[in-house]
Parts: C-alpha cells; sequence; structure tokens
C-alpha cells in the first residue's frame, strides 16, 4: 500500500445576490462565493486536494470554466466526478482537513453540517473529515468579508 497526500486550494470573492454555498451546504448569509459554477470554494479545495494525491489533472483542467456545461454546476457533482476517477485509480479516501478563512459567514456554527456533507459526498466516516474556520483578523484581500479562501489536504490510500 502507498500513502500519498494531496494540496488543494481555492479561493472566490464573496457579492451579493449570489447564494453562499461551502463544503456542500447553504448557508444563510447576504453574500456568496461568485464562480463559474456554485462557487463552492470547499469542495473546490478538496477535489484538488484527492485529484493531486492520485496524480490526476487539476479542478480546472477537467472542468474548465470556458466550457459551458459547468455554468452554474453543483460542486457536489463535480466532487462526485473527482472521487469516481480517485477511485478509479485504486485509491481509498483515509481522511482530509480543511481550513477556511473568510470574514464573511461564520463557519463555527455550520461545521457540523459541513462535515457530514463532506463524509457523506466521499464515502467515509465523519471522523475523517476536519473542517476549521479561521478569520484574517481584518488583513488583506479577504478582509471586510469580500472573499472566502480554502485549503485542503487528504490522505489516499493506493493499492493494498
Amino acid at each position: 500500500m502507498q500513502l500519498r497526500v494531496g494540496l488543494g486550494f481555492d479561493v472566490h470573492r464573496l457579492v451579493a445576490g449570489r447564494p453562499c454555498v461551502l463544503g456542500g451546504i447553504a448557508i444563510d448569509h447576504p453574500t456568496g462565493p461568485l464562480g463559474h459554477s456554485d462557487g463552492d470554494a470547499v469542495l473546490h479545495a478538496l477535489a484538488d486536494a484527492l485529484l493531486g494525491a492520485a496524480g490526476l489533472d487539476d479542478l480546472g483542467t477537467l472542468f474548465p470554466d470556458s466550457d459551458p456545461r459547468w455554468k452554474g454546476a453543483d460542486s457536489r457533482r463535480l466532487l462526485a466526478e473527482v472521487c469516481a476517477r480517485v477511485r478509479a485509480r485504486g485509491a481509498a479516501i483515509v481522511n482530509c482537513d480543511i481550513v477556511i478563512a473568510t470574514e464573511g459567514p461564520r463557519i463555527a456554527r455550520h461545521r457540523a453540517a459541513m462535515r457530514e456533507s463532506i463524509a457523506g459526498l466521499l464515502g467515509v466516516g465523519v471522523d475523517a473529515v476536519n473542517v476549521k474556520g479561521k478569520s484574517v483578523e481584518g488583513m488583506g484581500a479577504l478582509a471586510g468579508g469580500a472573499g472566502v479562501a480554502v485549503q485542503a489536504v487528504c490522505l489516499l490510500a493506493l493499492g493494498s
């Protein structure tokens, strides 16, 4: 068995008039992530971590924003496709750890629902998924709720 680590990152501006979808769940918030798909930066970063660990192309290559098929796409659907590709490589998802940095929606009250959502999408136990929210302390491009940045790391087990 070979263990492989993947790291993913995504960032989206938060804008009025967009639904706020993070970690596969809808969050009641006046702004939401702007993106070609639903803008779920959490699932995008996680998908890239999984793809990286499996040695596959990145999310933007597989689902380019130049392709109208992905306009408004539900990121849960994209993650399901990523998981199918990862498993086709003979990989099992061991765990993932996700950090969400934003001064937009408060993450703490949504952590449990995000963990359950992500675990269900990955087909793993909730204890294999961790989600943390961090403030940017009023610094940089994310200050004042202007955006959301997400880092995700995952561990895959290849072969037996």
